[in-house]
């Protein structure tokens, strides 16, 4: 990988191509979100020849040339679908997952797609799964269909914790002239015993309206920074969060959450849970890492790929 960087250049948006079925849709929404924000896109594959790890496949290896090859294809496919956009591919060797991470730490948006259908395993796969608890810039994962409508969907904690994850929410709903639902998962205070709380009449409700206070008080702030941007809030149950997300990842155009130091959202996305729901073709899903900010900040490298152009 290369070392060279410059603080003049735009954050690019990264996608990783594999050569299964759901890479050429990755690529196109790649280069559509690259397209829109004007910035780069790069192109990377990660070649499995020389990896020796415990996740090598016992399939047959494709040579250098096929992963040229594939570059190459890829780079022609984003270029028709977005005409005029800057083009780069970088070909390297080692596990998928942690050569993408570090390509993250340089990168605006990382769009990947999720595993082809295999029943017995989580439908994201891997590499992709490892992604959803490590990448450091905001993780864009393809997962069956890109709506041209619907609302954008936030999961949001209602806490300051949560300001990046709803700062790239309100950024993608203006910039999609989209709705934006904030969705706030309420769990039930237990006692400091862990023996069930005492609830008083009316108790139920009073809790649940509090948890709804907190929700308006956190978008009060942002809807006074994206004015343009209509906003419902949704307080659900803990019990009710999969459903809710389910229902949302097939009415909404983009889902977003933050990753978390328990990861328990994004497993309820690529956990087997339920089988049914992994299967269905679902709206993109957008993961924000704690205290992600403007790549536009000065002093941030970016990736030098090889040029198209």
């Amino acid at each position: 990988m290369r070392n060279d960087v410059s603080v003049s250049e735009i954050l690019p948006v990264v996608v990783g191509v594999d050569g299964s079925r759901t890479a050429p849709a990755a690529v196109d929404l790649a280069a559509a979100e690259a397209a829109r924000h004007g910035i780069p896109l790069l192109i990377v594959h990660v070649w499995p020849g020389q990896y020796t790890g415990v996740f090598r496949s016992r399939g047959v290896v494709p040579s250098r040339a096929d992963g040229l090859r594939l570059l190459e294809v890829s780079a022609g496919r984003a270029r028709l679908s977005a005409p005029g956009l800057d083009i780069r591919t970088e070909m390297l060797d080692g596990g998928t997952a942690s050569i993408l991470t570090r390509f993250s730490e340089r990168a605006r948006l990382l769009v990947v797609g999720h595993r082809d259908d295999v029943i017995t395993r989580p439908s994201w796969g891997s590499t992709t799964a490892y992604l959803a608890h490590h990448s450091a810039c905001p993780l864009l994962v393809h997962r069956g269909v890109v709506p041209s409508r619907g609302p954008v969907v936030v999961a949001t904690s209602a806490r300051p914790a949560g300001d990046s994850t709803l700062g790239y929410a309100f950024a993608e709903a203006e910039l999609l002239e989209s709705r934006l639902v904030a969705v706030h998962m309420w769990t039930r205070p237990g006692a400091a015993d862990s023996a069930p709380p005492v609830m008083k009449p009316g108790g139920y409700a009073t809790e649940r309206g509090a948890a709804d206070n907190r929700l308006a008080e956190v978008l009060q702030q942002w809807s006074a920074r994206f004015p343009g941007v209509p906003v419902d809030r949704l307080v659900v149950h803990d019990l009710d969060m999969a459903y809710t997300i389910q229902r949302a990842s097939r009415r909404g155009r983009l889902l977003v959450a933050g990753i978390g130091e328990s990861g328990r959202f994004a497993e309820l996305l690529y956990g087997s849970a339920n089988r049914n729901a992994l299967h269905q073709a679902t709206c993109p899903v957008a993961l924000v890492p704690g205290r992600w900010l403007s790549p536009e900040r000065p002093g941030q490298p970016v990736l030098r790929g090889r040029s198209d152009h």
